[in-house]
C-alpha cells in the first residue's frame, strides 16, 4: 500500500496536462498512471531491455537510454515537468544530471532512498549495511554507486544552483516534513528553473 501511496504523492505534484519526462522511468507505472488520471503526455528513459518493453505495453512512449550519456537530444524547456525518481543513487555524474534535468524541464521533481532514516544509521550502528524497502540491496550486490540523505541533497542543490520549492521525507505512504533526515525512507525534492 504505501508504494502506490507514495505513486499518488508524486503523481499529485505533476500539474494536470504536464508534458512529462521520467527518467529511469522503470516499467512505466507512473507515466501511464499520469496519463491515465492527470492527462500528461511525455516520454519515458530506460535503459533495461525488460522494463522498456514492460513501458510500452502500458502505452508509455520509452526511449532506451544510458542517463550517464546526458540529454543532449532534448532542446531547452522541452518538458513541463522531469521525474527523476530513485534512479539519482544510479549515477556516477549526479550533478551534471540535475544540471540537465534543470535545463530540459520547468520544474524537476528527484528521489532517492534517505540513508540517515533512522533504521538505516542503527544499523551501521551495529557495524552491518541496512537491507531496507528503500535500500533492498546487500551492499556487495547494489545498483546503487552512492547513497545520500535528506540533508545531503540540500547542499547540492545549492551547489547546483537548482530552487528548491518543496522538499519532505516518505515513510510507508505519508509525507514527513518534521526531521525528514531521520523520520523518512525516501526523501523527495521539488525545484525550478530561474
Amino acid at each position: 500500500m504505501s508504494e502506490r501511496a507514495n505513486l499518488e504523492i508524486i503523481a499529485g505534484m505533476v500539474p494536470p496536462g504536464a508534458r512529462v519526462l521520467d527518467l529511469g522511468c522503470g516499467d512505466g507505472e507512473l507515466l501511464a498512471h499520469l496519463q491515465r488520471t492527470r492527462g500528461c503526455s511525455g516520454y519515458g528513459i530506460e535503459i533495461d531491455d525488460a522494463n522498456v518493453l514492460s513501458s510500452t505495453k502500458r502505452g508509455v512512449d520509452v526511449i532506451q537510454l544510458n542517463l550517464e550519456d546526458g540529454l543532449a537530444l532534448f532542446e531547452d524547456a522541452s518538458f513541463d515537468v522531469v521525474l527523476q525518481l530513485e534512479t539519482l543513487q544510479n549515477l556516477r555524474h549526479t550533478e551534471d544530471m540535475l544540471r540537465e534535468t534543470a535545463r530540459v524541464g520547468r520544474i524537476g521533481i528527484v528521489s532517492f532512498p534517505n540513508f540517515a532514516h533512522w533504521p538505516n544509521r542503527l544499523r551501521v550502528l551495529g557495524g552491518r549495511m541496512p537491507v531496507t524497502k528503500a535500500l533492498p540491496y546487500q551492499w556487495y550486490d547494489t545498483p546503487n554507486i552512492r547513497v545520500g540523505t535528506h540533508a545531503d541533497f540540500e547542499v547540492l542543490a545549492r551547489k547546483v544552483g537548482l530552487k528548491l520549492t518543496d522538499s519532505f521525507g516518505l515513510q510507508q505512504g505519508r509525507i514527513v516534513r518534521r526531521w525528514p533526515n531521520l523520520l523518512a525512507s525516501v526523501a523527495v525534492f521539488r525545484f525550478e528553473r530561474d
